[in-house]
C-alpha cells in the first residue's frame, strides 16, 4: 500500500485566497476534493501536510518511505494506474493528459469540465442511479446520476453535452434548467427558475439561484439571487 502525503508547503501561496483557510488538497474541483479523489482512486485514506503544519505517516516495522505529491495535483484513474505500475513519467509532467495541476486560482474552473467527467466515472461506476422523477424533463438520461434522497421536481436536465450528478439529499426546485457537465453535491439546493450552464459544481449544503456558468462554488455557500 502506498503511503501518500499531499504536501502544501511549496504551492499554497499560489492558490491564495483559498489556501488561507484550507489545504490545497481540500479544494473541490469536479465532484470531489483533491484529497477525496486520491483516497478513492487508491482505495485508502491519504495524509495532508499543510504549510503551517508538519504531518507524516507513523513509521512501523513494515512501513516504507512515504510517497509525497504536491497537494495541487488533480489525479485521474489513468494517472493512478500509471503510478501503481511505476510507469508514469516525471518529465513534461504538466503536459500529461492524465493529470491536471492547479497553479493558479483560475485553474479551478478552467479544469472543472475535465474533472467533472473524471469524477462522474469514478463516483458512479458499478452503481445504479435513483429513477428520474416523471415531472423532470431529461435529455440524455444515461448521463444523469441521482443519489438517494435527492428531490427533483418539474425541472430540465440536459446531459447531452456532459454528465449531470445530483448528490445525496440535494434538491432542484421547479422551473430550473441545467446543462451538463454539472454536479450538485450532498445537501445542496438549486432554487426555483435557476439557469445553470456547464461546467459547474455546487458544493455541499450550498444554496444557489439565478444564472451560473462555468463556476465552482465551495461548500456551505450561498448565491441565492439573479446576477
Amino acid at each position: 500500500m502506498i503511503q501518500l502525503v499531499l504536501d502544501d508547503t511549496l504551492i499554497y501561496q499560489h492558490l491564495f485566497p483559498f489556501t488561507l483557510t484550507r489545504a490545497a488538497a481540500e479544494i473541490r474541483i469536479g465532484i470531489l476534493t483533491i484529497r477525496e479523489k486520491w483516497s478513492r482512486l487508491l482505495g485508502h485514506p491519504v495524509l495532508v501536510n499543510r504549510a503551517d503544519d508538519y504531518l507524516m505517516p507513523p513509521a512501523g516495522d513494515d512501513a516504507g518511505a512515504p510517497v509525497v505529491f504536491s497537494g495541487n495535483i488533480v489525479p485521474s484513474a489513468a494517472f493512478i494506474s500509471q503510478l501503481l505500475e511505476g510507469v508514469y513519467s516525471k518529465e513534461n509532467f504538466l503536459q500529461q493528459s492524465s493529470v491536471r495541476i492547479l497553479q493558479h486560482p483560475w485553474h479551478i474552473f478552467q479544469y472543472n469540465d475535465w474533472a467533472l467527467r473524471e469524477d462522474f466515472q469514478l463516483v458512479t461506476v458499478g452503481r445504479r442511479s435513483q429513477p428520474i422523477p416523471p415531472s423532470v424533463m431529461a435529455i440524455a438520461p444515461g448521463n444523469i446520476f441521482i443519489e438517494e434522497g435527492a428531490l427533483l421536481q418539474c425541472c430540465t436536465l440536459n446531459a447531452s453535452a456532459g454528465p449531470i450528478y445530483i448528490g445525496k439529499n440535494a434538491e432542484i426546485m421547479e422551473g430550473s434548467v441545467i446543462r451538463g457537465p454539472f454536479a450538485l453535491c450532498e445537501g445542496a439546493v438549486v432554487k426555483m427558475g435557476a439557469r445553470i450552464y456547464g461546467a459547474t459544481t455546487i458544493g455541499p449544503y450550498s444554496v444557489v439561484g439565478g444564472e451560473i456558468k462555468n463556476s465552482v462554488i465551495f461548500g456551505y455557500s450561498n448565491k441565492g439571487h439573479d446576477g
